[in-house]
């Protein structure tokens, strides 16, 4: 097969001189793509000539080898088959049959005409990856089309369906496919044989309900729902356990699943519905949910489980009916968004609700704090959970209380024996006895008034199980045997991990503990993160002052580190050793460099050192080949390297924020692979703070306009 154009493969015939998007394109080369404008009046035909393009012309058939000779890239055997072409934004009718000739194409792109049906000679197009059928008038596919062996990538949003068609299970090979923007009111119960799907997108249709073989995608990870009629989701739409997105706002949904088994949930958008409450269970079952968005809705309290979203970043509950805001909230160690606007809050004062998060969370947090110290008595009326139903946030998963010998129930429980806690109400709750008489809490009485578990809490949080074990073996002893033997055990008991704490660590792959004023870890929870091969740690708010040193056995398995919220001041050298990692967390800490090993680093794509004590950027940063994002945000930082920076060829996202830059190079303009540039906060007069508002293009222009020449 050949044609008229050498080492071309792509056809581009539009209305309007534009370029395609990298969604709707997989080869955009500019080398391997013709340009041919359209005639400036509408036209509803192609030329003929573009559907025998594979073709020799008869020209280029009668040519001599002498004639090719002239220009060698001219001669039929130099030429390639099309496999692209775009025909977007032609007002098109019609497509002829003829398109059946052109069996090489890989793309084909007919967004934005005017086509009622197309031929059913498109199914002869096995080789078809991609067809962008969008911004039509299609109300039906050909029956035919549906056999496409190869296609993996169908859009055919913004049509006139009312319904897919059931053979659309037999694209076996599709993973993308978009249908928004119809009239579709069903979904056919076929549709969960496409197994390869990873993003469903219908919103702006009727749909009412889900087919029940939905939850059989189980490569899905988005699913867009947005502005339907939908009342309710299934139960078991946890089934999905590689969906990271969900978008059902703008429904009539009255309630949320549990969506137990959606551990990999990331975002979930259920706005402007009806729902009245948030399962506890829903809590306890998305520990990577990131962004919460439950904002016009009915709700009217927030259950105290909340705190078991331990990875959320933003949470939105505006204009709802609660009154109450849990103190659990507190402990989300990465909550930096929490919108409570529209509510009939009585609980906190209006001015420290227009204060924001930060204002909001500290409350809640002195809250939570002088409600500990009053040793839970008022839990029941506070609406917080009591001593038998508390549950705490530790080691990124929730655990029963009773298991930790730090935590505040101890002003009531001492100890976990059998004696104590079957005699508790009878005994205690009455007076002020809080030791019965046993051996072991004669010996915690003693630890206590020495402080030891104040200097075991500070050190390291761990569940203290030794007394569970031992209980039977000192029961008749005496008092002087069991203290020894409790000592015995401090080192090697105090370490254990509960086996529910185990499980979960295994399900989740992360190794998260927070808010726990840790100064260091021991190496035996490093060794055991690795055995159930973690990929995520998690020690933000803590008082570590640098990284702990059982971290190494982690270095080939951890992808991301987040240490933010400490009191890092040194980095060691064995940062280099973490192969895989790609995201690392040192925000809100007193680093004033960073080893130069990080440079080494070069599977690393986002580092967010903000809030620290740097005066320059590190020299290591400049040999991050990888990196993409970058923050310093809120540091002390004095010049740009701007050569260093052109070096960072994948960076995209540069926030320098309230530094003490006071000039900014004009040749930084000429890094055009930044897209976000924040600068804002910064003693330099120029580009003045209206060129900064207009965002990074205006800001980028604006400096390349000042190059000297």
């Amino acid at each position: 097969m050949c044609g008229p154009y050498s080492r071309r493969r792509y056809y581009h015939i539009r209305e309007f001189h534009m370029a395609s998007s990298a969604s709707e394109l997989e080869s955009e080369d500019l080398d391997d793509e013709i340009e041919l404008d359209a005639p400036e009046s509408s036209q509803s035909n192609l030329p003929e000539r573009i559907y025998d393009i594979n073709e020799a012309d008869a020209d280029s058939q009668a040519a001599n080898l002498e004639q090719l000779s002239i220009k060698e890239e001219d001669a039929w055997w130099n030429q390639v088959p099309l496999n692209n072409l775009d025909l977007s934004s032609n007002a098109l009718t019609h497509i002829s049959p003829k398109i059946e000739n052109l069996q090489s194409l890989t793309v084909l792109i007919l967004h934005d005409n005017a086509l009622v049906t197309l031929p059913p000679e498109m199914a002869k197009l096995e080789k078809l990856v991609r067809l962008n059928l969008s911004h039509n008038k299609l109300s039906d596919l050909p029956r035919e089309l549906y056999s496409l062996p190869e296609l993996r990538h169908l859009n055919i949003s913004y049509n006139e369906f009312s319904e897919l068609d059931p053979d659309i299970s037999d694209l076996h090979m599709l993973e993308f496919l978009d249908a928004g923007h119809n009239n579709i009111q069903i979904i056919p119960g076929g549709i969960g044989f496409l197994v390869r799907l990873t993003a469903l997108l219908l919103p702006f249709n009727h749909i009412k309900e889900l087919p029940p073989d939905l939850v059989s995608m189980r490569s899905l990870q988005k699913l867009d729902l947005m502005q339907n009629d939908l009342i309710y989701l299934p139960d078991d739409i946890g089934l999905l356990r590689k969906l990271q997105c969900l978008y059902i706002q703008h429904n009539d949904i009255k309630m949320l699943p549990d969506f137990e088994g959606s551990e990999e949930l990331q975002e979930l958008h259920a706005s402007n519905n009806f729902i009245e409450s948030v399962p506890k269970a829903l809590c306890a079952n998305l520990p990577h949910l990131k962004i919460f968005d439950l904002r016009d809705n009915k709700i009217s309290i927030l259950p105290d489980e909340i705190c078991l979203l331990r990875n959320l970043h933003r949470l939105d509950v505006s204009n709802n009916s609660i009154n109450t805001l849990p103190v659990t909230l507190s402990a989300l160690a990465h909550l930096i968004s929490l919108q409570v606007d529209g509510n009939p809050i009585k609980t906190i004062r209006r001015d420290i609700l227009q204060c924001g998060t930060t204002r909001i969370l500290k409350t809640l947090q002195e809250r939570a704090q002088a409600k500990a110290r009053e040793g839970g008595a008022d839990n029941a009326t506070a609406g917080a959970p009591g001593p038998d139903e508390a549950l705490r946030l530790r080691g990124g998963q929730a655990n029963e209380a009773r298991n930790y010998p730090d935590n505040h129930r101890q002003q009531h429980y001492p100890c976990q024996c059998v004696q104590c806690r079957s005699h508790y109400q009878q005994q205690f709750q009455s007076s002020q006895q809080r030791f019965c008489n046993c051996p072991q809490c004669m010996y915690r009485q003693q630890q206590e008034a020495s402080g030891y578990y104040r200097t075991v809490t500070n050190q390291y949080a761990q569940p203290d199980l030794a007394h569970y074990r031992t209980y039977n073996a000192y029961q008749n002893s005496s008092f002087a045997s069991y203290q020894q033997q409790e000592t015995d055990e401090q080192t090697d008991a105090s370490l254990e991990v509960h086996p529910r704490w185990v499980y979960k660590l295994r399900q989740s792959r992360t190794l998260a503990v927070n808010l726990e004023e840790l100064t260091d870890v021991p190496e035996s929870v490093f060794q055991m993160a690795r055995e159930e091969n973690v990929h995520v740690v998690d020690f933000a708010r803590n008082q570590l002052g640098t990284l702990p040193a059982g971290l190494q056995h982690l270095c080939h398995l951890v992808t991301e580190l987040v240490l933010g919220h400490n009191l890092i001041s040194h980095i060691p050298p064995f940062i280099s050793q973490f192969t895989r990692i790609t995201f690392i967390d040192l925000s809100n800490n007193l680093l004033k460099d960073l080893p130069s090993e990080i440079g080494v680093l070069n599977t690393l794509r986002e580092l967010n050192i903000a809030n620290n004590r740097l005066e320059f950027l590190p020299n290591g940063l400049y040999e991050l080949q990888s990196l993409e994002v970058l923050i310093a945000s809120d540091n002390h930082i004095k010049a740009l390297n701007v050569s260093g920076l052109g070096a960072m060829r994948r960076l995209a996202t540069l926030d320098l924020r309230n530094n003490d830059i006071d000039f900014v190079p004009p040749i930084l303009g000429n890094l055009t692979n930044i897209t976000r540039l924040e600068l804002v906060g910064n003693p330099f007069r120029q580009p003045r703070h209206q060129i900064l508002a207009k965002g990074t293009e205006a800001i980028m222009s604006y400096l390349r306009d000042r190059i000297p020449i």
